[in-house]
């Protein structure tokens, strides 16, 4: 479970002062530079310094001054050498910089087409190789993610949240089948990932936030070699226990 850090009751009055006053905008001055110093590292020096170098210290930027307290149990099973389908759940905003920035993987993420109209972070995403889909076009969507795989680097992994959405309530949604297709069809292993406590410091609909602690579990891989089409609600099923166990435990 999440554990909220403990603040005096005139801290915590004041804390949405320090969210829209220091957070917000240096968040936004961050994010911004970051993008813009992303962009040409990873056109000429390479996709993944970019990726390891600047977004992934910019996730961990957002956690300290938010302030978020990130605990990660069992990281031995992300092996930087290895390319993996990470799957998470997903029940806030937070997710992404949580994983992004604290599993130690170079990854690539399946971000929704809406987020690219967002200015300069937009840009930089498409520099660094994350990967845009139309969730309403299947066919596009499954385009997109092939050309990207076909692309990635040993050592470089593609993150899901095979929920498709955020979780409103906290129990985990029924999983999607794009993740598990693209790793039985690349013959990919799965790395599951529960986030635990995010909904706690930023709800689904909401763009308050609160400080507290997050919990990022990194399960043991599971392989798919030889796994062939037929096997794949079977394989979406084992991970999503895996992850839902993560949560409740």
């Amino acid at each position: 479970m999440s554990e909220a850090l403990r603040f005096s009751a005139p801290v915590q009055w004041l804390y949405p002062l320090w969210q829209w006053l220091v957070f917000v905008p240096l968040a936004v001055i961050a994010t911004v530079i970051a993008a813009l110093v992303a962009i040409p590292v990873a056109l000429f020096v390479s996709p993944r310094f970019a990726n390891v170098e600047l977004a992934v210290r910019w996730c961990r930027l957002l956690a300290f001054l938010a302030p978020v307290r990130v605990e990660t149990e069992g990281l031995d099973h992300a092996d930087p050498g290895r390319s993996f389908v990470v799957v998470a759940n997903h029940q806030s905003q937070f997710d992404i910089p949580v994983i992004y920035g604290f599993c130690g993987l170079d990854l690539r993420w399946v971000m929704k087409a809406e987020l690219g109209w967002i200015p300069f972070v937009a840009q930089a995403c498409r520099a660094i190789g994350h990967i845009l889909v139309n969730r309403r076009d299947p066919e596009q969507a499954r385009q997109a993610i092939n050309r990207a795989v076909a692309r990635l680097q040993p050592g470089t992994g593609i993150l899901f949240f095979a929920e498709g959405t955020r979780s409103r309530s906290g129990e985990l949604l029924p999983f999607k089948k794009g993740a598990f297709r693209v790793a039985i069809d690349q013959q990919m292993p799965i790395l599951p990932m529960t986030v635990v406590g995010s909904r706690d410091v930023m709800a689904a609909d909401s763009i308050r936030i609160r400080p507290g602690r997050i919990r990022l579990r990194v399960h043991p891989p599971i392989e798919t070699e030889g796994l062939e089409s037929g096997d794949l609600d079977g394989l979406r099923e084992r991970v999503r226990g895996v992850i839902d166990r993560g949560l409740r435990s």
